[in-house]
Parts: structure tokens; C-alpha cells; sequence
């Protein structure tokens, strides 16, 4: 059995088992994609370090555009997970369970910085089927979380789709400055989950007085 990389997945360390190269496959895509980006390694280097022939990959993917493409949609599929859980724990009031959704957010982009790569390194990913369906999944949780804070605080949900592109933009701007060590509490002094919390505030305080500032003839 041939062993690498630290952790995948959220378990121990990992190798190739017979009857599971696929999944091998997956993970050491994942390693390789934190190290070096979702464009920075070959199929035959995935398979290099699963320790299987560079032939073998292609029984399962087509190239390394595939092996990405299925890597991308569990690592959405994940991170609707971590969001949506975050925002039943922080239940039953929604600008709780909205700043537990943004540490969730930037947890999820330090713990699994491969996948993370993977779903926002490359746009051609979203234009396959079910990358693109699985990042829409993600985005429309993040919507509805916008929509209930705006009801929350007596302002139409029909302005949650602007908040949410603009919570996500912040969102994943933060995450890759903190990935990228620009945004180290130790070294900087910069706190990335405090950030995300303030902007997110003024953020949704102005789509609030968006949705509900009257017109100069109104009365």
C-alpha cells in the first residue's frame, strides 16, 4: 500500500487500497491541488503518487480536467454541509446563525485548502454539470441566509441576491488573503474572521437601506 499527504477527506492518513483507485485518485488530486493549485500537476503525478501506472487514472477520469471537475463538486457538496449546519446551529436567531455561517465559511477554506482550490481555481470547472450545479447549491444557501436576516430586520427578501453575491465576494476575498498568509493573526496582526464579521455587518446594513429607503415623492 503506498501512503501520502498528511490527512484527506477529515480522516487519518490514507493510501491506495486495491479496488479504490478512484478514490485515491481523488484524494491525492486534493493534496496536490493545496500545494500547487488545481493547474499545477499532471494526471500521471496523481497517479504517481498514488503509486499506480500513468494508464491507470484514465479508467475513471477522462484527463485532469475531470479529476478536478469531480473534486470540485464534492468539495461543494461539503461546504453546503459545513454552511448549512452552521446556520441550524445557529438557530433561531438569524444574525447569529449568520456570522456562525461566516466562521464556517473561513474554516472551511483553512481546513480543506485542496478542495477549496479546486472549486474556485479554474471557472471552466462550473461549466460542467454538476460542479456548476453543486456551486449553485452553495450560493443559493448563502442567499436564503441573506434573505432571512433582510426579513429579520423588516427589509424584502427580493435584495438577497445582491447581498449574497456581495457576502460571497467578501467572503472568498478574505479567505484566499488568509490562505495566501496575508492574513495571519500571528504575523500581521489581522484577524480574518473579525473582518468578515464588521464588513458582513456594514454590508447588510446597506442592503437594508436599499430595500427600504423611500423614493423623494413618497409620503
Amino acid at each position: 500500500m503506498n501512503t501520502f499527504g498528511p490527512r484527506f477527506f477529515g480522516g487519518e492518513k490514507r493510501g491506495y487500497h486495491h479496488g479504490h483507485l478512484k478514490e485515491a485518485l481523488l484524494e491525492a488530486a486534493r493534496y496536490l491541488a493545496a500545494e500547487r493549485g488545481p493547474s499545477g500537476f499532471t494526471l500521471a503525478e496523481a497517479a504517481k503518487m498514488v503509486g499506480v501506472t500513468p494508464a491507470a487514472p484514465y479508467r475513471h477520469f477522462a484527463d485532469r480536467g475531470a479529476l478536478i471537475e469531480e473534486l470540485a463538486k464534492r468539495g461543494f457538496e461539503a461546504f453546503v454541509q459545513k454552511l448549512e449546519a452552521a446556520w441550524q446551529d445557529g438557530q433561531p436567531l438569524p444574525e447569529v446563525a449568520f456570522h456562525r455561517m461566516g466562521t464556517a465559511y473561513l474554516e472551511f477554506a483553512r481546513e480543506e485548502p485542496g478542495l477549496y482550490a479546486a472549486m474556485f481555481g479554474n471557472v471552466q470547472t462550473l461549466n460542467a454539470p454538476e460542479p456548476g450545479a453543486a456551486a449553485d447549491r452553495a450560493l443559493e444557501s448563502i442567499r436564503q441566509a441573506c434573505a432571512s436576516v433582510l426579513e429579520y430586520h423588516g427589509a424584502p427578501r427580493d435584495g438577497a441576491k445582491a447581498l449574497a453575491f456581495e457576502i460571497w465576494s467578501l467572503s472568498h476575498g478574505l479567505a484566499m488573503l488568509m490562505l495566501s498568509g496575508h492574513l495571519d493573526p500571528q504575523r500581521t496582526g489581522a484577524n480574518p474572521a473579525a473582518i468578515l464579521e464588521t464588513a458582513a455587518q456594514s454590508l447588510v446594513e446597506g442592503a437594508i437601506r436599499r430595500t427600504t429607503r423611500k423614493g423623494p415623492w413618497s409620503r
